[in-house]
């Protein structure tokens, strides 16, 4: 699997608004921290990084139905892991409502909410863009 870094924003919108994530606070700056496998104007996996000081937010993780299961899905976070450590970040943390078990057998724990940074508690997809229902979920990186 090769993974290339910095999708195309129209092509990382598509594939995120497809699998019903968040994509309405994107912009092309996000771009230069998102990884992608498969072709750049139609890629068959994402995954970004979000940086919020010490810390990150995982973002954004999705792929195609074709290719689940494939261990795509674990090589983009690894991917995005070594990314966010190779900056300095401390801790990754992430929100999702359908692949809490998914990231809980790669490291990531339930945190409660109120526990996150205030860096974290700022951003979109914190504060709004994800239903407070959401499973948040951190992993501390060495």
């Amino acid at each position: 699997m090769t993974i290339a870094a910095r999708p195309t924003l129209i092509a990382a919108a598509t594939l995120l608004e497809g699998s019903g994530l968040p994509a309405a606070d994107l912009t092309a700056a996000h771009m230069d921290h998102f990884f992608y496998s498969g072709a750049a104007t139609a890629p068959e996996g994402i995954v970004g990084v979000e940086f919020c000081g010490p810390d990150a937010l995982l973002r954004s993780l999705v792929v195609i139905p074709e290719m689940r299961e494939s261990g795509l899905g674990s090589e983009l976070v690894k991917h995005a892991e070594r990314y966010a450590q190779s900056k300095g970040v401390r801790a990754v943390y992430l929100l999702t409502t359908t692949a809490e078990q998914f990231f809980c057998r790669r490291g990531y724990a339930s945190t409660p909410r109120d526990s996150a940074p205030l860096a974290i508690q700022k951003t979109r997809e914190f504060a709004g863009l994800c239903p407070t229902s959401s499973a948040f979920l951190s992993k501390k990186l060495l």
